[in-house]
């Protein structure tokens, strides 16, 4: 039964228990200001008409009509109408953990092409079949190098996303794992001689993002090099995934965390996103998450099965290579689908017209008055970092005005930077006339 309820006799003898009179007695500590000793001040009930009329008046609170540049770790790209057609059949929305395979052959199957093409996308061997999101999967890489190497430090480059190294921190401060950050240089890329001067006998990893959180592409064969040098493993941090379809892979590293929230995943507030792991299939027993393998049955078909799973609802706790009990399989879907839908070819295109349009946005902006384009020197990809003659703040309030919503203030995390430096994104869904109206209104112009 879900529920249980006590009779008024059953209450008293509770009470008389624990030693009070009445139930109030037991609210005594909060103070009396706090407590609410009315009725609810709740509405009267709504037909289905009327609830739909009041969801339409909230919706038009919201920036209806606004055209945004922000990035960021979050991005907009144009979701095919099937990818919710599809994921929300039942056979996939309601499936969990497919411990039964004879059953389950369909969702193991799609799992196990979402980490073929992870694969393929990545330059990397064998991928897991996703995590909770980039953040968590760039703390889980730092840990599974830590069991590889058998040291216990990490070396974290300034450019990776602030808030992945915020989800960091709270997981090596609890893992014991010392780490150290090291900084950028005028162009954007880590500083070379600080990363090599950074790394000693106890570093077991480095971990870099590329595209970084400025929207720079790193020299990931460099950082490499200086890394496995010195016996530490390379962990590249992927938050924009759309880049892979121009961008090499970074083949070098020996561990890729990957953001997948730009394969055809909402905006969403936030979430839920897809994180993937994938790595040299050396280390594949120290993989977090789980693992859909390929096999044969009893005639010799083709199936597949969840094969070397060392999480730990699968396997005894102290066996298990992290503390995650689930993973993203409906959200890794949409990603499946998206990859499908786009192909090879079509994944290619998709990140030229990022390029194209982030290039576009930064000639347009950087032709204003006192705008300056931060971090030249080095390739980019689609965002980049803008210094206004204004404080990021002041302009961004103006902008709205314009129903623009402008770049990300950076000041926050990167002081150094100053009050007046943004970060700007276009994607393939950012308008000429959306870039030609954002550039006027920065010179105090109509478009």
């Amino acid at each position: 039964m879900r529920y249980l309820p006590k009779s008024p006799v059953d209450r008293e003898e509770m009470l008389a228990e624990i030693g009070v009179a009445s139930i109030d007695d037991l609210f005594s500590t909060i103070p009396a200001e706090f407590q609410l000793k009315r009725d609810l001040k709740i509405p009267r009930q709504h037909g289905e008409s009327e609830i739909l009329d009041r969801f339409r008046e909230f919706a038009e609170n919201n920036a209806v009509g606004y055209s945004s540049f922000l990035g960021a770790g979050v991005y907009r790209h144009y979701r095919p109408v099937i990818i919710d057609s599809l994921v929300q059949r039942g056979e996939f929305l309601t499936s969990y953990t497919p411990y039964q395979p004879e059953i389950s052959q369909g969702t193991l199957q799609a799992m196990f092409e979402f980490q073929t093409m992870i694969c393929e996308l990545t330059g990397m061997e064998i991928a897991n079949a996703s995590m909770y999101d980039g953040s968590t999967g760039a703390a889980e890489a730092i840990m599974m190098a830590v069991r590889v190497t058998g040291r216990d430090g990490a070396v974290i480059a300034r450019t990776v996303h602030p808030e992945y190294r915020e989800v960091i921190a709270t997981y090596a401060q609890h893992q014991e794992i010392p780490t150290v950050e090291v900084g950028y240089s005028s162009n954007g890329r880590v500083d070379l001689a600080a990363l090599d001067a950074a790394i000693t006998k106890d570093t077991a990893c480095v971990l870099i993002q590329s595209p970084n959180f400025f929207g720079t592409i790193d020299d990931v064969a460099a950082i490499a090099e200086i890394a496995h040098a010195k016996g530490a493993l390379l962990i590249v941090s992927i938050a924009e995934a759309v880049s892979l379809g121009i961008v090499r892979p970074p083949a070098e590293a020996d561990i890729v965390s990957l953001e997948a929230q730009s394969y055809g995943v909402a905006v969403g507030y936030g979430g839920p996103y897809c994180g993937v792991i994938a790595c040299k299939e050396k280390f594949l027993r120290q993989m977090p998450g789980r693992l859909i393998g390929e096999t044969k049955d009893k005639d010799g078909k083709r199936g597949f099965v969840l094969t070397l799973s060392t999480r730990e609802q699968h396997i005894r706790r102290e066996k298990a290579t992290s503390n995650i009990c689930t993973n993203q399989a409906l959200v890794a879907m949409m990603t499946t689908i998206f990859l499908s839908v786009y192909g090879k070819q079509g994944m290619k295109e998709l990140a030229e017209q990022n390029l194209a349009k982030a290039a576009y946005l930064e000639s347009v902006l950087r032709a204003t008055a006192g705008a300056k384009v931060l971090f030249d020197g080095a390739p980019r990809f689609h965002e980049f970092v803008l210094e206004l003659p204004k404080s990021a703040d002041e302009t961004n309030a103006a902008l709205l005005g314009d129903k623009i919503i402008g770049g990300l203030p950076l000041a926050k995390w990167y002081p150094e930077l100053g009050p007046n430096a943004t970060l700007w994104c276009a994607t393939e869904l950012t308008t000429r006339k959306q870039m030609d109206a954002v550039a006027a209104a920065l010179a105090g112009k109509k478009a």
